[in-house]
């Protein structure tokens, strides 16, 4: 966690109280974040994921008391402040203090820009698919929320099983994502994503990665996925990631060719640009 963030236009100590006890994010998961990698002490593709912030609090209804620019100039603040050691940087924005239900107050949202270190990824992973499905149909569907209490116990899930991540399925019984993640799916020599009306985030490495490479999207049942040659997660900090068994079962390939592939062409992008 920083030692400095960034709290509604003003850099604060991050060991210090500084967010309301009836912040409707603590009191009922009332808000929208975005997590970025920070590259040579710039967070990368920053411009995709406030396009994304935006959209996700348009979902909820969240007003941003904050320009695109105000946004930029505090993220490059407080990873100044917070400098050596900064890999990843949050932004979260909740509605705001409010009462102790699900209505809103009028004070308006909070914004928080905070950074810590990057952490490690393992070179491949292990994972589960979770009993409980994805519903396509919620209005937060898609949507970058702080509600993710859903996530949480479905990764518990796949940790207590020896798995590091958890796969979600949807209501039709297609593939839709990961608790932290994007999935693509390597069949027959075709590289496949769920589309967005799967329900699944539209990743910012997804977008990425659809950009770079010639995957393509579409919807994946549960019964072809079972039968994938090779498959990989996305996320803003584990770029792209090889899935080397799936409940148990071991992919043909680790990293498959369409993984190398895809692996290769983030990287190459990552060393020409921080703002794809």
């Amino acid at each position: 966690m920083s030692t400095t963030i960034w709290l509604n236009g003003e850099l604060v100590a991050g060991d210090r109280p500084a967010i309301s006890a009836a912040d409707h994010g603590l009191l009922v998961g009332d808000g929208v974040f975005e997590t970025a990698k920070v590259v040579d002490g710039r967070a990368f593709a920053l411009r995709r994921h406030l396009e994304r912030l935006r959209h996700s609090a348009e979902g909820l209804g969240l007003d941003l008391p904050r320009s695109d620019a105000q946004l930029t100039a505090g993220v490059a603040a407080v990873i100044e402040a917070n400098q050596p050691g900064v890999g990843r940087l949050r932004i979260t924005v909740t509605g705001g203090p409010g009462p102790l239900g699900s209505a809103r107050g009028d004070d308006g949202p909070t914004v928080v820009l905070a950074t810590g270190p990057a952490g490690t990824w393992p070179a491949s992973a292990d994972v589960v698919v979770v009993p409980w499905p994805r519903n396509e149909r919620s209005p937060v569907a898609g949507l970058k929320t702080t509600s993710y209490a859903e996530n949480v116990v479905a990764l518990a899930h796949a940790q207590e099983q020896g798995a590091g991540e958890a796969l979600f399925a949807n209501l039709a019984g297609n593939l839709c994502e990961g608790a932290g993640s994007n999935v693509f799916v390597g069949l027959d020599g075709r590289l496949i994503t769920p589309p967005l009306s799967s329900g699944c985030l539209a990743g910012i490495t997804r977008d990425l990665v659809l950009e770079t490479t010639d995957a393509f999207e579409a919807d994946v049942a549960m019964d072809d996925f079972a039968r994938a040659d090779e498959a990989f997660l996305t996320s803003s900090t584990r770029d792209v990631q090889p899935v080397a068994t799936v409940d148990g079962r071991a992919l043909a390939a680790c990293p498959g060719p369409l993984t190398k592939a895809a692996m290769d062409a983030f990287v190459a992008l990552v060393a020409r640009t921080s703002d794809p």
